[in-house]
C-alpha cells in the first residue's frame, strides 16, 4: 500500500513537472519542494476527493459522455493550485492543457510500470 502511493506520488511529480516544462501557464516557481508537495497534494487529492466527486456528478458524466469527468481532472489540479502556494495555473485554458499533458504523462509512465 505504502509503495503504491510512493509509486503514485513519483509519477504524478513527472507527470506535473513535464506539464510545467512545456506549458507557461502551468509552473511550481524556483524550487523541487514546490513540486514535490504539489505532486504529494495532487495525489491525496485524487486519491481521496476525485472519488467522492466522480460518484456525486455519474449523472453528469453520463449525460456529457465523459467530458465531465475530465474537468473533474481539472478541478483537481485547481484544488493543488489553491492549496500549494507556489503552484500557479495562469488560467482555466492552461489549466485544462495541464490536465491532458498530466493525464498522459501518468497513462504513458503506467504502460511502462509491472503490474502490481
Amino acid at each position: 500500500m505504502a509503495m503504491a502511493l510512493i509509486i503514485r506520488w513519483a509519477c504524478n511529480g513527472i507527470a506535473l513537472f513535464v506539464a510545467a516544462w512545456v506549458l507557461d501557464g502551468v509552473t511550481y516557481g524556483d524550487s523541487w519542494w514546490t513540486l514535490l508537495i504539489a505532486a504529494a497534494v495532487f495525489t491525496v487529492v485524487n486519491i481521496w476527493v476525485k472519488p467522492v466527486l466522480a460518484i456525486l456528478s455519474i449523472p453528469f458524466i453520463v449525460v456529457t459522455a465523459g467530458l465531465f469527468y475530465f474537468l473533474i481532472n481539472v478541478l483537481m489540479l485547481y484544488v493543488t493550485d489553491w492549496v500549494v502556494p507556489d503552484f500557479e495555473l495562469s488560467t482555466f485554458w492552461w489549466a485544462v492543457l495541464g490536465a491532458i499533458i498530466v493525464s498522459i504523462v501518468n497513462g504513458l509512465i503506467n504502460m511502462l510500470l509491472p503490474e502490481r
